[in-house]
């Protein structure tokens, strides 16, 4: 008797255990997915700003990616994989190249919000076309296609 009442106990702290951490992956992966759509945003509104010459909007959202890149590192905690994502695992089995990754995001923000700052068009061009392109090889190296069957 008191070897089963034992054995359920463990049965339910192990589960308890198993779906907290089931739950606080599925919590990073919601707040990744969130912050990447947030810079997806801020990207289409830069790239419509860019056209219109709305630089204070280029500004704004370059700081917003800005402030995006410093914390992607944190939503990206290992065994950050079960559930519906589309990191590869690649982003754990290279953890230093990943890591290259934000500080590049971050870097071409801050050129771009600068190049809007100075209201310089010429570099405005550029600094667009290099953060799209940040995006696109982070994207390319370290984001599957589809979900996961």
């Amino acid at each position: 008797m008191i070897r089963k009442i034992l054995a359920a106990a463990l049965f339910s702290f192990v589960s308890l255990v198993v779906s907290a951490q089931v739950f606080a992956q599925a919590d990073v992966i919601e707040k990744r997915q969130k912050l990447m759509k947030s810079n997806s945003e801020a990207a289409k509104a830069i790239k419509a700003a860019a056209e219109s010459k709305d630089y204070a909007t280029i500004e704004l959202k370059a700081k917003d990616i800005m402030g995006n890149a410093e914390k992607i590192p944190d939503l990206f905690p290992k065994g950050s994989t079960v559930g519906k994502t589309k990191a590869k695992p690649e982003i754990w089995e290279k953890g230093d190249e990943f890591a290259k990754n934000p500080k590049a995001l971050g870097k071409a923000a801050s050129e771009l919000a600068d190049a809007a700052k100075a209201k310089d068009d010429a570099a405005i061009g550029v600094k667009v076309k290099a953060l799209g392109e940040v995006c696109a090889n982070c994207h390319k190296n370290f984001r599957a296609e589809k979900y996961p069957e």
